[in-house]
C-alpha cells in the first residue's frame, strides 16, 4: 500500500501544473468553509451572548398561554404563590441551573410632569438578575451599575432613548403610572439612578424598577411574577435542560390536579389554577434566532459548495489521467498487474491530491481565523457593538478535510474502474 501511495503521488507530479491548479482551487474552497464558518459561529455566540446575558437569559418560564399576548404584557396570566413554590423547588434541585431571576413585565406611563409617554418596565431582584444576566450591569452608562445594586427600591433604570425624550438626568424626579389587573390606576414617584443602552435595539422602551415597587404600584399582594428567567451552568446543554425541565414542571403540574384542587368559578383554560407553566428557550423568545438559523444553513450551503468543487476538480483530473495513460495502463494489465492494483493505484492518486489540497487549506483556514482573531475586527450589528473573535475549532477543519477525501474518493472512484476494466489488447493499440 505504501508504494501504491508513492507511485502515485509521483504520477501527480508528472502533470505539475494540472495538479497545482486543480490542488489550489479546492485548497481555496477548504479554506473558504473554514473560515465562513468559524466567522459566522463566532458572530451568531457573540450575538446570541449579548442577547442571553442582557435581557433573556438562556430560557424563561412563564404561564401557560402568557407568550401568545406577551405584547400586551398581561398581568392575569401570573406564576401564583403556590406555581412559585413548585418552580423554585424544581430549578434549585435541577443540576444544571446554575442561576434564576423572577421578574414581574408590564407597561406604564411615565411623565416628567411635562410630558408624558408609555415604556415597558421591568421589576426585578438585582443581585438575582445580575446572576441570570451577568452583562446588563455593564450596560448601565450613567447611574449606579453595581452587579447587585443596579436599581434600588425607590429607584429606576430608564433607557437611553426616553430619558433624553423626556429630558431626564440622573437624580431627577420621575412618575410612573400604571395599570394593575383589575383594571385599576395607581401612581408611584421614582429617583432617577441610571441610564442604560436601548437593550432591545433602538426602539427600545425597556426599564427597570426594584420588585417590591411593583408590587407597590401594581397592588399586588404575595409573590405572583409574569416570568422567570433561568441562567444554565453550560449553554450547550440548553435543549436537554430545558426538556428536562419541561417533564418536572409537567410532573409538577400532574400532582396539582392529583391533588383535587377546584378551580375557580368562571376561570378559563389555561388561565385557572391548574393551568400549567411553559418553558421558553431565547430561541423561541427572540428574533434572531431565524438570523442564527439562516447562517447555519448559509454554512451548510458553502460546504455544499465545497463537495462540488472537490467532486468536479477531482473527477475532470481523474478522467483526464485516465485516457492519457490507456497506453500505460495496457502495459501494466499486460505485465500481470491485477485489476485491483491498478484500481487502487487511481484511487491513490484521487485520495493523495483530495488530501494534500485539504491539508494546505486547513491551515490556511486557521491562519486566517487567526489573523482575524488577532486583529479584533469591530462593527455594529443593530444596537450591539461586535467584535469578531473566531475560534480555530479542530473539529471543523478536520470534518472539511474530511469531507475532502470522501468526495476524492468518490470522484475518483469511476475513471479508476474504468482503468482497472480495460483489456490489454484494446488498451495497448493507443501505444
Amino acid at each position: 500500500m505504501k508504494n501504491i501511495f508513492k507511485i502515485a503521488f509521483r504520477n501527480l507530479l508528472r502533470y505539475t501544473r494540472r495538479t497545482l491548479l486543480t490542488s489550489s482551487l479546492i485548497a481555496l474552497g477548504v479554506t473558504l468553509v473554514i473560515v465562513f464558518g468559524g466567522v459566522g459561529n463566532s458572530f451568531r455566540s457573540e450575538v446570541i451572548g449579548i442577547i442571553t446575558n442582557s435581557n433573556l437569559g438562556h430560557l424563561q418560564v412563564h404561564k401557560k398561554g402568557y407568550i401568545g399576548s406577551m405584547d400586551n404584557l398581561p398581568l392575569d396570566l401570573v406564576i401564583g404563590d403556590k406555581g412559585l413554590e413548585g418552580l423554585r423547588k424544581t430549578l434549585d434541585s435541577h443540576p444544571e441551573v446554575g442561576s434564576y431571576s423572577e421578574r414581574i413585565r408590564f407597561g406604564a406611563m411615565i411623565s416628567n410632569f411635562a410630558s408624558t409617554t408609555n415604556m415597558r418596565l421591568t421589576a426585578v431582584k438585582p443581585e438575582r438578575e445580575s446572576a441570570v444576566c451577568p452583562d446588563l450591569p455593564g450596560r448601565i452608562k450613567e447611574g449606579e451599575a453595581g452587579p447587585a445594586a443596579f436599581v434600588k427600591p425607590g429607584a429606576i433604570v430608564l433607557p437611553q432613548n426616553i430619558a433624553a425624550g423626556l429630558g431626564f438626568k440622573v437624580g431627577d424626579e420621575v412618575v410612573l403610572v400604571a395599570n394593575n389587573k383589575d383594571g385599576s390606576v395607581n401612581g408611584l414617584s421614582f429617583r432617577l439612578s441610571g441610564i442604560s443602552e436601548n437593550i432591545m435595539g433602538p426602539q427600545g422602551k425597556d426599564g427597570y424598577i426594584h420588585i417590591d415597587d411593583a408590587r407597590t404600584l401594581l397592588r399586588i399582594e404575595g409573590e405572583e411574577v409574569t416570568e422567570v428567567a433561568v441562567r444554565l451552568k453550560d449553554f450547550d446543554r440548553l435543549p436537554g435542560a430545558a426538556a428536562s425541565i419541561k417533564k418536572e414542571l409537567a410532573a409538577l403540574a400532574g400532582a396539582g390536579q392529583a391533588a383535587g384542587a377546584e378551580p375557580k368559578p368562571g376561570a378559563q383554560p389555561g388561565r385557572g389554577a391548574k393551568a400549567g407553566l411553559e418553558v421558553h428557550t431565547w430561541e423561541d423568545l427572540s428574533p434572531f434566532s431565524s438570523i442564527a438559523k439562516m447562517v447555519t444553513l448559509l454554512i451548510m450551503v458553502v460546504r455544499l459548495v465545497l463537495v462540488f468543487i472537490v467532486l468536479v476538480s477531482v473527477l475532470n483530473v481523474m478522467m483526464m489521467s485516465v485516457y492519457e495513460r490507456i497506453g500505460e495502463i495496457g502495459t501494466m494489465a499486460s505485465i500481470g498487474t491485477p485489476p485491483n492494483k491498478i484500481l487502487a493505484l487511481f484511487l491513490a492518486e484521487g485520495l493523495s491530491l483530495g488530501l494534500l489540497s485539504g491539508l494546505i487549506g486547513g491551515a490556511a483556514g486557521a491562519g486566517l481565523l487567526l489573523l482575524i482573531k488577532a486583529l479584533k475586527i469591530k462593527f455594529t450589528f443593530g444596537n450591539m457593538d461586535l467584535v469578531l473573535s473566531p475560534a480555530v475549532a479542530l473539529g471543523e477543519i478536520a470534518l472539511a478535510i474530511g469531507v475532502v477525501l470522501v468526495i476524492s474518493g468518490l470522484a475518483s472512484l469511476q475513471p479508476a474502474l474504468k482503468a482497472s476494466r480495460m483489456e490489454p489488447v484494446e488498451a495497448l493499440r493507443h501505444v
